[in-house]
């Protein structure tokens, strides 16, 4: 995608991809019976997720017109940027996700959002080239809870008018197959861009094809949130046209369906 002017500088990054650490079983000690019951009192807060007085659900956030205010208790998933006391993030609960645009935030707070952290944010709902986000946030403040989402597979909901019920929410596609990006120089077919015309350089974001059922579509590893030394950005570099792989990553809308990948592997 084209990016925003605001966020053309550059930006104190901190890469942060949706994991689930699984807890084991153990009865040596009470303190890690303790820890056990902790998370899964967690996990059950963050499944009935009870919202708080004056808080929005998902339904009531998507109903909500533009530009109205809007207030959300969610999950932060992944942490896009920050620069100059401002944040964007990736967030979600368990009926949906809200991407959070220049959140005011310190740097020491920042920090302090990692994945998992539940969080009550008021702001304004805006719309951006058909990305539905949250901007000039007012106020946000850390709750007590903790949600990390497992990636939902929406290979099948490609191309479907379905699949913007769940813009911006951690998912995964499955068996896709690696297409032509565009040509380099010479006139051989490439299987990757930098920037989504070719005009940029290692370092940008880099905009990929692949293809499912016949169709093609265009994947973006998002340079703030994934950079150069990230594990996706080296696999995509990597990859080969005809390569079978498996993604996950938050399914961001940029003139229609453009997710930000955060992982690929070789499809099983």
């Amino acid at each position: 995608m084209k990016k925003r002017l605001v966020l053309m500088m550059a930006l104190s990054m901190a890469l942060a991809v949706p994991g689930c650490a699984m807890a084991e079983e153990s009865t040596e000690t009470a303190a890690e019976t303790e820890t056990v019951s902790e998370a899964a009192e967690s996990e059950t807060e963050a499944e009935t997720d009870v919202k708080g007085e004056g808080v929005m659900t998902h339904d009531e956030y998507l109903a909500a017109e533009t530009d109205a205010e809007v207030v959300v208790e969610t999950y932060v998933q992944a942490k896009q940027s920050w620069w100059e006391d401002k944040a964007t993030l990736y967030t979600q609960d368990k009926d949906g996700a809200y991407f959070i645009y220049n959140m005011p935030c310190t740097e020491e707070q920042y920090k302090e959002l990692v994945p998992g952290t539940k969080i009550k944010v008021t702001g304004y709902k805006a719309e951006w080239s058909g990305e539905i986000e949250i901007s000039d946030v007012e106020s946000f403040e850390v709750e007590e809870g903790s949600y990390i989402a497992k990636p939902l597979d929406v290979t099948e909901l490609l191309g479907k008018d379905e699949l913007i019920d769940h813009q911006n929410e951690f998912v995964s596609f499955k068996d896709m197959t690696v297409e032509a990006a565009g040509q380099d120089a010479d006139g051989n077919d490439v299987p990757f861009l930098y920037n989504y015309d070719g005009s940029g350089s290692q370092g940008d974001d880099l905009y990929f094809n692949v293809s499912s059922n016949g169709e093609t579509y265009t994947f973006t590893v998002e340079s703030y949130l994934c950079d150069k030394d990230s594990d996706v950005y080296k696999a995509v570099e990597a990859l080969q046209i005809g390569d079978k792989i498996d993604m996950e990553g938050f399914l961001y809308w940029y003139e229609g369906v453009n997710p930000h990948i955060t992982s690929v592997t070789a499809a099983e």
